[in-house]
């Protein structure tokens, strides 16, 4: 059989099993807050799995090959700085979040602020914000597509409909138990996939050994070996490297990855879980070093736009057509695992955060908790189908970027908003509910203004001033260190703000 017809064949198990999942999730959901977060509903094992590969995305599995394969081996310190920061945020927060949003029955990470710091304010103003993540949604959809069109040979229009589609049946149905079910079984097969990717490089499978593969990559580009590319600010210097850590330490707890941490069956499990988390959260990152192999093989041919293309390319060069489809369903795979957690949490804030949180008290309260719970299931299952329609419609305009460059666009600012009322708030009980407000937007602004460049370093051009505003105008191109510095100033306000008003100060 051909390319296509490995294709049809492959896929169409995955989808059917995935839609599996789905119907078995729709019997779990007893309810709105069942459909939201699942609470309590499973053990360490599986969730791990889910909470890994929601992290891990699309993003890691062609975004981070394409840039290793546009940039070199310097790309490798992204890949494995980012579940560090990941998971010691998720360390320093995980308790704090865990014990709260499960005490207020919180369903939301902005529903989680809202009543940490008792303001109504607060939990609006990250729910709106958090709309920004229908960027991440969308570098999703974009990977999906490029799988589905490589695969099997579709058209781009066709290929994005399809994975919508897909994402529409199960996390409508299902929930939140959908999302943890598919995205366990999902992640498994990702963890396989990135050990045999791993395994690929250091034998140099396809470049006659690893000598040989290295000594290629110099052969075409001597600064695709080198430690730091000074030509790329997401891995120019160790500011580069502390930037990585720093920008995703907010990145596990963003909503549709924190909020896995409410579905731990038992809290008495929880270091089980994440040493498991982070075990598999450091594997799957391995996979970057296909971009290495990719560009060994390949040369340069895929530079520029197709550079995300570069792990299917490789699988297509060097497998069987069997195979390489197989291989190709666990990156399809990396690309539901996130974008269907996404759904979930993008249609609570519309469904929780501004429903039942805001609107039902003022327009609805002599409903019964059943009526507001049937409005609130309802809300979340329409609402699910027009985030996924409005992110396959930024998709297709924003087709051509790198999908960790084009989710980072939409991402760094709420996590740069988060580090303030979240993390912070999460060790120091001194944030106050002003100092949180504050803390957030500053962090939002400061992110938009650097990474925008709307604030450039080329203003202190011909002052004494001057090697650091080249400085500041170089990393400001990097989402990163966008994020970094936004956090930074986010956490500073945050406690100028709480400790000038001592009296506000939240318990």
């Amino acid at each position: 059989m051909d390319l296509s017809s490995w294709s049809w064949l492959f896929l169409t198990g995955y989808i059917g099993l995935m839609v599996i999942f789905g119907v078995i999730g729709s019997r779990r959901v007893a309810g709105a807050d069942d459909f939201a977060v699942a609470r309590r509903g499973y053990g360490p094992f599986l969730l791990a799995l889910a909470f890994a590969s929601t992290a891990a995305s699309g993003a890691t599995f062609l975004g981070l090959p394409g840039l290793t394969y546009s940039y070199g081996l310097s790309i490798i310190w992204l890949a494995f700085l980012y579940p560090v920061g990941i998971y010691l945020g998720v360390m320093i927060c995980q308790r704090t979040i865990a014990k709260r949003g499960n005490e207020a029955g919180a369903r939301s990470i902005p529903e989680y602020l809202g009543e940490r710091y008792s303001s109504e304010a607060l939990r609006v103003s990250a729910a709106v914000f958090s709309l920004m993540l229908l960027f991440y949604l969308a570098g999703q959809l974009v990977a999906g597509l490029v799988m589905f069109e490589i695969m099997l040979g579709i058209p781009k229009i066709v290929a994005l409909g399809i994975t919508t589609v897909v994402l529409l049946v199960y996390v409508t149905i299902g929930g939140a138990h959908a999302d943890i079910l598919t995205d366990g079984a999902q992640g498994l097969l990702m963890v396989i996939l990135a050990v045999a990717i791993i395994v690929l490089f250091l034998l140099g499978v396809g470049a006659g050994g690893l000598g040989p593969l290295l000594d290629n990559l110099s052969i075409q580009d001597r600064r695709l070996l080198k430690i730091f590319n000074p030509d790329v600010p997401i891995t120019a210097s160790a500011w580069s490297m502390f930037a990585l850590v720093v920008a995703h330490i907010p990145l596990g707890l963003l909503p549709h990855i924190g909020n896995k941490l409410w579905a731990l069956k038992d809290e008495r499990s929880r270091t089980r879980f994440l040493v498991l988390a982070f075990t598999f959260g450091l594997v799957l990152p391995g996979i970057a070093l296909g971009g290495a192999t990719a560009r060994a093989v390949l040369g340069d041919s895929l530079l520029g736009d197709g550079a995300n293309t570069a792990l299917p390319a490789l699988f297509i060069e060097i497998f069987p057509t069997w195979l390489a489809v197989l291989l190709g369903v666990g990156i399809l795979a990396a690309v539901m695992s996130t974008a269907d957690g996404l759904v979930i949490s993008t249609s609570q804030v519309f469904a929780n955060d501004i429903y039942r949180r805001s609107i039902a008290p003022r327009a609805h309260s002599r409903h019964s908790v059943a009526e507001l719970d049937r409005n609130v299931l309802l809300i979340s299952r329409v609402v699910t189908v027009l985030v996924l329609l409005g992110s396959a419609i930024l998709a297709w305009f924003v087709i051509d970027m790198n999908v960790v460059l084009l989710i980072w666009a939409g991402v760094g600012g709420f996590i740069a908003a988060l580090a303030g009322p979240l993390v912070l708030g999460s060790v120091w009980n001194g944030v106050s509910r002003n100092g949180a407000l504050a803390g957030f937007w500053t962090g939002a602004i400061v992110f938009i203004l650097i990474h925008a460049q709307i604030v450039s370093g080329h203003w202190l051009a011909g002052t004494s001033l001057d090697v650091a505003g080249e400085w500041f105008a170089f990393h400001s191109k990097s989402p990163y260190s966008a994020a970094t510095m936004g956090a930074i100033a986010g956490v500073l306000v945050s406690v100028v703000v709480s400790k000038s008003g001592r009296n506000s100060v939240a318990d």
